[in-house]
């Protein structure tokens, strides 16, 4: 035998085992692939999470300690609406963008996303706006990992997956939730329907994404639950009728901030008006109430409710503050103020509901979020990698009823009903949730 036909045969013999090495592991290039993409996006969502937080600290800080700039948040809103009016109405859309480019996927979502809701949320927070953090985390996420779409030449189904990835990456750093911030990321886009082929990347960059976030050792709020009693039936019926406030909560939440949007937009014309105005409103009433406690993320307050029984208006006036900083177009997230509102809500329920102050602080922290985002499985994973496995029945059963209550209401208009809530609503199926009302 010659050397080029001894080639050739070692050469068939080694592809033929590769054939059958991949006919018994017809998982492992997908794993691999997506494990590639999952480091990657990790590695940037993570580190972009970590200075995000560490700017965010630093922001709430400086303006803690110079209250006089609150009297700047009118200019502040008037510079991010200036700044999305002339260069950023693609992008806009913020969440909602997200959301759809998974259902419909078209261009590739602008890099200038991640900088632009990057300023937007220190200005908002800087200044004294009440917003969140979620929704730059996400999309910062987002903007960074489509960029990846073309380099690695994904199809339409894989780009979808890698938005979804980007998501449970950016929620799980953000919060040092990545249990949670996979599920959120698979459950988010489609209510009542998971899609299990990015199972997978959702997870592995969700945990890989929280990883580097804490190698840049950056800290996450801790929270603790002093006392969780044993299961039985009158905590069970206690903990069902506190889900059905949490839902009511999230649900006049959702139709509330969209119904004041809509009057912004309507009243107002010119865009970069609209948080001119709205920084207005917050400021008087800050400086009228003379407490900042209703502004930024309000972490302090959250984690007294925990430890205290807090008065009955306290969510109310973090609603109503949010409401106008969100509406009038002012950046950041709702995320960070639901945990507030669920947590104070469920804290002032302590003073009729027999359960311990901390445990329906708890429960409120996850189950207003859950009804508001219609996230159930991720809030619970959230209850539990928050507050302990021990907390995870009453957190499951808070979380289940808030998200049934609060009916097909959503702070993400793009989200689609993929299942409805129950046999009642079937014919909304496959509409988005703005399409229902």
């Amino acid at each position: 035998m010659s050397k080029n036909q001894h080639f050739r045969s070692n050469s068939r013999t080694a592809q033929l085992r590769t054939k059958i090495f991949f006919r018994k592991y017809p998982s492992l290039p997908y794993i691999v692939k997506w494990f590639l993409i999952s480091s990657i996006i990790g590695i940037c969502v993570g580190s972009a999470s970590a200075g995000f937080l560490v700017s965010l600290d630093w922001a709430t800080n400086f303006r803690e300690n110079h209250l006089w700039l609150i009297a700047f948040l009118p200019i502040g809103g008037l510079l991010i609406g200036l700044l999305y009016y002339y260069l950023g109405k693609d992008i806009e859309a913020g969440n909602n963008l997200l959301i759809d480019s998974i259902h419909n996927p078209k261009e590739i979502i602008p890099f200038r996303m991640a900088p632009f809701v990057y300023l937007g949320t220190i200005a908002t927070h800087f200044f004294g706006g009440s917003a969140g953090r979620e929704g730059t985390a996400l999309q910062m996420a987002g903007a960074i990992a489509d960029q990846f779409t073309r380099p690695f030449r994904l199809n339409e189904s894989e780009r979808k997956i890698l938005l979804i990835s980007a998501i449970a990456a950016g929620f799980g750093s953000i919060f040092g939730t990545p249990l949670a911030g996979a599920l959120f990321g698979l459950e988010v886009f489609l209510i009542g329907r998971i899609k299990y082929d990015a199972i997978f990347p959702a997870f592995a960059s969700a945990i890989l994404a929280d990883l580097v976030t804490n190698l840049w050792q950056v800290k996450h709020t801790h929270y603790h639950i002093d006392l969780i009693p044993q299961l039985e039936a009158l905590p069970i019926i206690y903990s069902i009728l506190a889900g059905i406030l949490f839902g009511l909560c999230a649900a006049t939440f959702s139709k509330v901030i969209h119904h004041i949007t809509a009057i912004f937009k309507a009243k107002i014309s010119f865009p970069p008006f609209r948080p001119f105005v709205g920084g207005i409103i917050v400021a008087v009433a800050v400086f009228a109430m003379g407490t900042t406690k209703y502004i930024g993320l309000g972490i302090p307050t959250i984690v007294q409710s925990f430890e205290q029984q807090l008065p009955p208006y306290d969510f109310a006036l973090k609603m109503a503050f949010t409401i106008i900083t969100l509406a009038a177009g002012f950046k950041g997230g709702e995320v960070t103020p639901l945990f507030f509102i669920g947590a104070t809500l469920g804290s002032a329920l302590s003073l009729f509901i027999p359960l311990p102050t901390g445990l329906l602080a708890g429960m409120g922290f996850v189950a207003v979020f859950a009804g508001a985002t219609n996230t159930p499985l991720a809030c619970m994973l959230m209850g539990v990698e928050l507050f302990g496995a021990e907390s995870g029945i009453y957190m499951a059963i808070a979380c289940v009823v808030s998200y049934l209550i609060s009916g097909h209401n959503s702070i993400y208009g793009k989200q689609v009903i993929g299942e409805a809530k129950h046999s009642r609503f079937q014919n909304q199926s496959g509409k988005n949730i703005n399409e229902t009302k």
